[in-house]
């Protein structure tokens, strides 16, 4: 690996759509603190990411790592399934 490999962004999320071909669409979900109450709040936000075998499936828990783009919109690959869904 390369020196700048170990500063990769790697995000967890559940996969939302698998409709296409080797590209999952990951939802990842983040607390934020609001910025007038202090209460914390739910931010999303989904990732096209590549999937080279096809192995994800719609609800499946995954560990995503940024990478060079790959299309217009795709610029994320997944690394492990972490959680199968049942």
């Amino acid at each position: 690996m390369s020196a700048k490999a170990g500063k990769r962004k790697i995000r967890y999320g559940t996969v939302v759509s698998n409709r296409m071909d080797k590209t999952v669409v990951v939802k990842t979900e983040t607390l934020i603190p609001h910025p007038m109450y202090s209460k914390r709040i739910k931010s999303s936000k989904k990732f096209k990411a590549h999937d080279e075998k096809n192995e994800c499936n719609i609800g499946d828990k995954v560990k995503i790592e940024e990478t060079r783009p790959l299309s217009k919109t795709k610029c994320w690959r997944v690394i492990q399934v972490v959680e199968k869904v049942k």
